[in-house]
């Protein structure tokens, strides 16, 4: 049976709960519910995890506890525990994150890449020893006049953005289920042209 780790970035604690920098892990929290499923901590794996079975494939949905800037050791623990003896692990796993270089509310998929200084894969790329991993990237946009990109994506959002990246997180959902039912490729065909 072949899986799919998809890991939803964000930071923990409530303070951060509403903010840019955590659409990745508001996506597998929604996705989660919208499954009936339920996360449980796994002091192991440095993470929250779900795990189903979609379509004959083994889904985990996972938000590491570790704040953004380490969640590669999450990653890595999540990855030696559930793919561990697959071929091409990170082929194997979708990272949900928040992403200043697309407008707000944009969902797209892409498959490797940079960091675009996003501390977040950064610290994936360290751990996990290569970038080649599936991404959904969900665009809160660029900061305002000289607002730094850290202080944009931690402050509280405000109604109307919430809203918009709210409807953001559900398009998100969808790519999900895409990607678990067509496969990557298939997948981004569709949701990169919306």
């Amino acid at each position: 049976m072949s899986s799919l780790l998809v890991i939803g970035l964000g930071n923990p604690g409530e303070e951060y709960a509403k903010t840019r920098h955590n659409v990745g892990a508001a996506t597998v929290d929604l996705m989660v519910k919208q499954l009936s499923l339920s996360l449980s901590t796994q002091k192991a794996t440095k993470a929250r995890v779900a795990v189903t079975t979609v379509s004959g494939e083994r889904v985990i949905f996972a938000i590491p506890m570790t704040y953004m800037n380490d969640s590669g050791k999450a990653a890595s623990l999540l990855t030696r525990h559930y793919l561990g003896d697959e071929e091409e692990p990170l082929h194997q796993i979708m990272v949900i994150h928040d992403e200043l270089d697309l407008d707000a509310g944009v969902v797209r998929l892409k498959f490797g890449g940079g960091t675009a200084g996003h501390n977040g894969l950064k610290s994936l790329g360290a751990h996990l020893h290569g970038f080649d991993f599936g991404r959904l990237r969900i665009g809160v946009g660029r900061p305002p006049g000289q607002m730094s990109g850290a202080d944009y994506v931690l402050r509280r959002l405000t109604k109307s953005d919430a809203e918009v990246l709210d409807l953001a997180c559900h398009r998100a959902t969808d790519a999900v289920s895409a990607v678990i039912a067509d496969g990557f490729d298939r997948a981004m065909n569709v949701f990169n042209t919306r």
